[in-house]
């Protein structure tokens, strides 16, 4: 049913605490975007007593921030046994006090074995807000796996993280739904010497269905996919009678007669008639070739029926905020 008129990377995995799912890394030549935080002295670091290790501050998208690495693991966060990463929202209280930022973050530790950096691939929306000005990954690296220098992340007690920070921008769109009390509309079309029809399109007299006017369209040599092999059949609404901003939800079934057997050709669709898609149906309703054959019944002393059975669902308007 449609409008007729229309170098391999070495990977990894880690577990994310937030969608509770492992969630891939790959290798890659390219740096981060954004930051790279390089920390020598790490066993030095993981012996301290202070738990984690805060870099400077870095600009991504008219924001400001730092990383936060825990070199045994954020144990709040049931991160012990491996390196836990976290990305800070610097100075929240310069924002609105309503502020909220939205951003895609990926995070990556240099492997110095590779010559590569092994990203997170993940398209996951992060908010930020004044509840939680901080995300990470509690279970980022394996520990075991990190501190053993044949893996290549950890070098003459040198590491490198980074962060890529994608803002984005949220503009929120809503629609209302306003549910109809379902009736159903029928009706039925008989089209004569159809033997005769040498027009690419013919329109049914108009008929009334809940609040609007609606016309069949027939392509008896069918249109795009189903041209000189399928009849096309489509329900069409007028759109004087479609209020401004609105958009019908249609449940719709399209139907060729058999006139003998009772054997219909359908199809049925469910769709949004708005101003810019007022005509929806099939392109391949039914094959010429069957419909044609006097054994099926389609085409009868000339004639076709088709019919539409179809129920308005409901009116989409644009919400209210």
């Amino acid at each position: 049913m449609f409008n007729p008129t229309t170098p391999p990377t070495m990977e990894m995995k880690i577990v994310d605490p937030v969608l509770s799912t492992t969630t891939p890394m790959k290798g890659r030549k390219a740096p981060p975007s954004h930051y790279t935080f390089k920390m020598q002295s790490f066993s030095l670091l993981s012996k301290a007593s202070k738990e984690n290790c805060v870099s400077e501050e870095f600009e991504a998208g008219d924001y400001k921030w730092r990383l936060s690495i825990y070199p045994s693991g954020n144990t709040k966060g049931n991160g012990q046994g491996h390196v836990s990463i976290y990305l800070m929202l610097v100075d929240p209280p310069s924002l609105p006090i309503d502020w909220e930022v939205n951003a895609i973050i990926n995070f990556s530790a240099y492997n110095f074995r590779d010559d590569e950096y092994v990203t997170t691939q993940d398209a996951t929306v992060r908010r930020f807000h004044v509840l939680k000005t901080e995300w990470g990954i509690p279970k980022f690296i394996n520990l075991d796996t990190f501190l053993d220098p044949l893996n290549g992340y950890l070098v003459d007690d040198t590491c490198v993280f980074g962060a890529e920070v994608f803002i984005v921008k949220i503009s929120n769109k809503g629609d209302c739904l306003s549910i109809i009390p379902p009736v159903t509309i029928s009706h039925s079309w008989k089209f004569g010497k159809f033997s005769f029809a040498n027009l690419d399109k013919y329109e049914s007299e108009s008929f009334v269905g809940g609040d609007y006017k609606w016309k069949l369209l027939l392509y008896p040599n069918g249109v795009v996919e189903g041209k000189g092999n399928s009849i096309s059949l489509f329900l069409a609404l007028e759109v004087s009678t479609l209020p401004p901003n609105t958009k019908l939800v249609v449940d719709c079934t399209l139907r060729a007669k058999d006139q003998i057997t009772g054997q219909h050709a359908q199809r049925n669709f469910n769709r949004k008639f708005t101003s810019s898609n007022l005509v929806w149906g099939s392109r391949q309703l039914v094959a010429l070739s069957k419909l044609k054959n006097p054994n099926n019944g389609f085409l009868m002393e000339d004639t076709c029926i088709f019919e539409v059975e179809f129920v308005v669902i409901g009116l989409l308007t644009p919400g209210i905020d």
